[in-house]
C-alpha cells in the first residue's frame, strides 16, 4: 500500500490547528475582579487565642494585592508568595516541652 509521508502530515496538522485557533471567537477577558479578593484569618493558640485578619484587595495588577492587616494598611502592592513568606516568618518557633 501507500506510505504516509510524515514530512507533510506534520505541516498539515500544524496548519489545521493554527486555522482553528485563529478562527474561534475570542474569549471575553479580562474578567472583572471583585474589590476584596482574599481574606486570611489566622488564629494563634500558642500564647492564648490571638486572631489576625489579613484582607487582600484588588490593585491595578492582577498578580498583586493591597494588604490590610487588622484594619491597618500593611503593604500597598505585594504578591502572593511575598504574603505567604511574611506570614511564615512572623510567627515564633515554639519548642516542644
Amino acid at each position: 500500500m501507500y506510505r504516509k509521508r510524515t514530512k507533510y502530515s506534520g505541516k498539515l496538522a500544524r496548519a489545521r490547528r493554527e486555522f482553528e485557533r485563529t478562527h474561534d471567537p475570542a474569549p471575553d477577558y479580562p474578567a472583572i475582579l471583585p474589590d476584596l479578593r482574599r481574606s486570611i484569618i489566622i488564629t494563634d493558640y500558642d500564647f492564648g487565642a490571638v486572631q489576625h485578619r489579613i484582607d487582600l484587595y484588588r490593585t491595578s495588577r492582577r498578580d498583586c494585592y493591597r494588604a490590610v492587616c487588622d484594619g491597618k494598611t500593611w503593604r500597598i502592592r505585594i504578591g502572593w508568595s511575598r504574603i505567604l513568606e511574611a506570614i511564615r516568618k512572623s510567627f515564633l518557633r515554639v519548642g516542644a516541652l
